[in-house]
């Protein structure tokens, strides 16, 4: 008996953290305070949030954070020049004096500038620096390419409930 309620609340746990994400790529969380942040700051025509917007606007993040996870896999993460730019950013922030840096909004700006930076030198290696008429196929190779290969979940019921906020 008492397994028995080892196991109802292990799966009460496990359900309650992905009911708090919107998705996961390969385990690792998409929250919705995350997904929430980047919808809101690329919409700002203030139009109402359907689970249609929210559904197409949350393919395209995960595109990116694909984009993003092989961009690290590939060690770009570590490159002297991406460090570089990393930290003169950091400073500019800092120097801004206009976030703090202990503050969840100081996180989440660094967080996306680092992923901007991996996102658009990867795309530079990948699709970018081929020739232009070429670009859109490969892009939509590769994505496909990196949506075979990582496990990717949605969490549709965490959507629809973003949509009605």
């Amino acid at each position: 008996m008492r397994k028995a309620y080892c196991i109802i609340i292990l799966c009460i746990s496990v359900s309650g953290v992905f009911a708090q994400n919107v998705a996961a790529i390969d385990g690792k969380p998409i929250t919705n305070k995350e997904f929430i942040w980047f919808y809101k700051k690329n919409h700002t025509n203030h139009a109402k949030i359907t689970a249609e917007s929210l559904e197409a606007y949350l393919n395209q993040y995960i595109n990116f954070k694909l984009k993003v996870l092989e961009a690290m896999e590939m060690g770009l993460d570590a490159d002297t020049a991406y460090i570089a730019e990393i930290r003169n950013y950091e400073q500019t922030l800092a120097a801004q004096n206009k976030i703090a840096k202990t503050s969840s909004m100081y996180k989440m700006t660094m967080n996306e500038y680092k992923e901007a930076a991996l996102m658009f030198n990867i795309s530079e290696l990948k699709i970018w620096s081929k020739p232009m008429d070429d670009q859109k196929d490969l892009e939509e190779t590769w994505i496909n390419a990196l949506r075979e290969k990582h496990t990717i979940k949605i969490n549709q019921t965490e959507v629809r409930k973003l949509a009605k906020l």
